[in-house]
Protein backbone atom coordinates (compact mmCIF):
# COMPACT_ATOMS: atom_id res chain seq x y z
CA UNK A 1 0.00 0.00 0.00
CA UNK A 2 1.30 3.20 -0.76
CA UNK A 3 2.01 5.78 1.73
CA UNK A 4 -0.68 9.05 2.20
CA UNK A 5 0.62 11.70 1.22
CA UNK A 6 -1.63 13.96 4.25
CA UNK A 7 -3.15 13.05 6.61
CA UNK A 8 -6.85 12.36 6.91
CA UNK A 9 -6.99 15.13 9.40
CA UNK A 10 -5.25 17.67 6.88
CA UNK A 11 -7.37 16.48 4.31
CA UNK A 12 -10.43 16.93 6.21
CA UNK A 13 -9.37 20.45 6.69
CA UNK A 14 -8.60 21.25 3.18
CA UNK A 15 -11.95 19.76 2.15
CA UNK A 16 -13.99 21.94 4.62
CA UNK A 17 -11.61 24.86 3.32
CA UNK A 18 -12.21 24.86 0.11
CA UNK A 19 -15.63 24.21 0.28
CA UNK A 20 -16.77 26.96 2.68
CA UNK A 21 -14.58 28.95 0.04
CA UNK A 22 -16.75 27.97 -2.50
CA UNK A 23 -20.13 28.16 -0.63
CA UNK A 24 -18.88 31.65 -0.26
CA UNK A 25 -17.42 32.59 -3.35
CA UNK A 26 -20.03 31.35 -5.48
CA UNK A 27 -23.30 34.22 -4.58
CA UNK A 28 -20.55 36.91 -3.76
CA UNK A 29 -19.60 36.31 -7.69
CA UNK A 30 -23.09 35.56 -9.26
CA UNK A 31 -25.05 38.02 -7.19
CA UNK A 32 -22.44 41.31 -6.45
CA UNK A 33 -19.22 40.75 -8.78
CA UNK A 34 -20.32 39.85 -12.11
CA UNK A 35 -23.83 39.27 -12.10
CA UNK A 36 -25.72 37.76 -14.71
CA UNK A 37 -27.98 39.42 -17.36
CA UNK A 38 -29.80 36.09 -18.22
CA UNK A 39 -30.54 34.89 -14.88
CA UNK A 40 -32.43 36.03 -12.20
CA UNK A 41 -30.70 36.28 -8.41
CA UNK A 42 -33.27 33.80 -7.22
CA UNK A 43 -32.27 30.79 -10.10
CA UNK A 44 -28.47 31.64 -9.94
CA UNK A 45 -28.54 31.13 -6.47
CA UNK A 46 -30.88 27.84 -6.75
CA UNK A 47 -28.55 26.78 -9.64
CA UNK A 48 -25.18 27.32 -8.38
CA UNK A 49 -25.85 27.88 -4.13
CA UNK A 50 -28.11 25.65 -2.50
CA UNK A 51 -27.19 22.21 -4.10
CA UNK A 52 -24.16 23.57 -2.27
CA UNK A 53 -26.27 23.18 0.91
CA UNK A 54 -26.79 19.79 0.51
CA UNK A 55 -23.37 17.86 2.05
CA UNK A 56 -22.85 20.61 4.77
CA UNK A 57 -23.79 18.16 7.78
CA UNK A 58 -21.96 15.20 6.65
CA UNK A 59 -19.20 17.05 5.62
CA UNK A 60 -18.36 18.87 9.46
CA UNK A 61 -18.99 15.44 10.95
CA UNK A 62 -16.46 13.89 8.89
CA UNK A 63 -18.82 11.37 6.98
CA UNK A 64 -16.70 9.76 4.30
CA UNK A 65 -19.57 8.68 2.84
CA UNK A 66 -20.41 12.21 2.72
CA UNK A 67 -17.08 13.34 1.24
CA UNK A 68 -17.61 10.74 -1.58
CA UNK A 69 -21.29 11.85 -3.06
CA UNK A 70 -20.39 15.45 -2.64
CA UNK A 71 -18.53 15.14 -5.77
CA UNK A 72 -20.95 14.47 -7.81
CA UNK A 73 -22.43 17.80 -6.75
CA UNK A 74 -18.71 19.40 -7.31
CA UNK A 75 -18.86 17.93 -11.09
CA UNK A 76 -21.30 20.68 -11.57
CA UNK A 77 -19.21 23.33 -10.61
CA UNK A 78 -16.47 21.94 -12.80
CA UNK A 79 -19.15 21.94 -15.78
CA UNK A 80 -19.79 25.47 -14.52
CA UNK A 81 -16.28 26.83 -14.71
CA UNK A 82 -14.53 25.15 -17.25
CA UNK A 83 -17.77 26.56 -19.73
CA UNK A 84 -17.25 30.12 -18.37
CA UNK A 85 -13.85 29.69 -18.91
CA UNK A 86 -14.74 28.63 -22.81
CA UNK A 87 -17.07 31.08 -23.50
CA UNK A 88 -16.62 34.02 -21.33
CA UNK A 89 -13.07 35.51 -21.93
CA UNK A 90 -14.15 38.55 -19.60
CA UNK A 91 -14.62 36.43 -16.72
CA UNK A 92 -11.13 34.08 -16.82
CA UNK A 93 -10.18 35.22 -13.40
CA UNK A 94 -13.56 34.54 -11.71
CA UNK A 95 -13.93 30.71 -13.65
CA UNK A 96 -10.55 30.24 -12.42
CA UNK A 97 -10.78 31.08 -9.03
CA UNK A 98 -13.48 29.17 -8.73
CA UNK A 99 -11.64 25.54 -10.50
CA UNK A 100 -9.25 26.24 -7.72
CA UNK A 101 -11.94 25.78 -5.24
CA UNK A 102 -13.72 23.09 -6.74
CA UNK A 103 -10.49 21.23 -7.73
CA UNK A 104 -9.32 21.54 -4.29
CA UNK A 105 -12.28 20.19 -2.87
CA UNK A 106 -12.71 17.41 -5.51
CA UNK A 107 -9.23 15.97 -4.64
CA UNK A 108 -9.27 16.38 -0.68
CA UNK A 109 -13.03 14.76 -0.40
CA UNK A 110 -12.05 11.84 -2.81
CA UNK A 111 -9.09 11.04 -0.90
CA UNK A 112 -10.20 11.78 2.27
CA UNK A 113 -12.89 9.55 2.03
CA UNK A 114 -10.68 6.68 0.80
CA UNK A 115 -8.60 7.11 3.53
CA UNK A 116 -11.11 7.88 6.20
CA UNK A 117 -12.93 4.90 4.93
CA UNK A 118 -9.99 2.68 5.35
CA UNK A 119 -9.50 3.91 8.50
CA UNK A 120 -12.89 3.09 9.68
CA UNK A 121 -12.81 -0.58 7.84
CA UNK A 122 -15.54 0.41 5.38
CA UNK A 123 -14.60 -0.79 1.56
CA UNK A 124 -16.43 -1.45 -1.30
CA UNK A 125 -16.95 -5.13 -2.15
CA UNK A 126 -15.24 -6.48 -5.72
CA UNK A 127 -17.73 -8.27 -8.05
CA UNK A 128 -17.18 -12.29 -7.40
CA UNK A 129 -15.82 -13.38 -10.51
CA UNK A 130 -18.28 -15.20 -12.20
CA UNK A 131 -16.40 -17.47 -14.71
CA UNK A 132 -17.34 -21.02 -15.14
CA UNK A 133 -15.85 -23.72 -16.61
Amino acid sequence: MAKQLFATDTLKKIALVAYFSLLIYMPLWLLFINPSEALSPALSLSLFWLPLLFPIRGLVKGNPYTYAWTNFIVVWFFLHCLTTLWVSPSDIIWASIELVFVTTLFLSATYYAKYKGQELGLSIRKKKDSTHD
